[in-house]
């Protein structure tokens, strides 16, 4: 079984930054693509950014690109996203996702496993 523990979150300006970390423990990590999604109450979950399992391929919703940028370490067993230039509507839950096999990465139903999410909130 796989453990997720995002941390990281808080309350930013806009125009600040925060890093979010997400520990993966319970079985290999370079086996597993991680995602980072969002959520709002009473809103869908949104896919945020992807990284594969060696981190050789990112991936970004648009909405984001050129602000947030995801990472990983293997040797540490942790994902990061790096969260730069936020905005109001970055506000929400952020959660991070993993996934044994490929396929379409802002599939939130392809992963197999996920964190408890940490808030982020960022005020105008």
């Amino acid at each position: 079984q796989v453990r997720l523990v995002e941390s990281g979150g808080g309350l930013v300006q806009a125009g600040g930054s925060l890093r979010l970390s997400c520990a993966h423990s319970g079985r290999t990590f370079s086996n597993y693509a991680m995602g980072w999604f969002r959520q709002d109450p009473g809103k869908g979950r949104e896919f945020v950014s992807a990284i594969t399992w060696s981190g050789g391929a990112k991936y970004y919703t648009d909405s984001v690109k050129g602000r947030f940028t995801i990472s990983r370490d293997n040797a540490k067993n942790t994902v990061y996203l790096q969260m730069n230039g936020l905005k109001p509507e970055d506000t929400s839950v952020y959660y991070c996702a993993a996934r044994l096999s490929p396929g379409e990465w802002a599939a939130g139903a392809e992963y197999d496993y996920w964190g408890q999410g940490t808030q982020v909130t960022v005020s105008s």
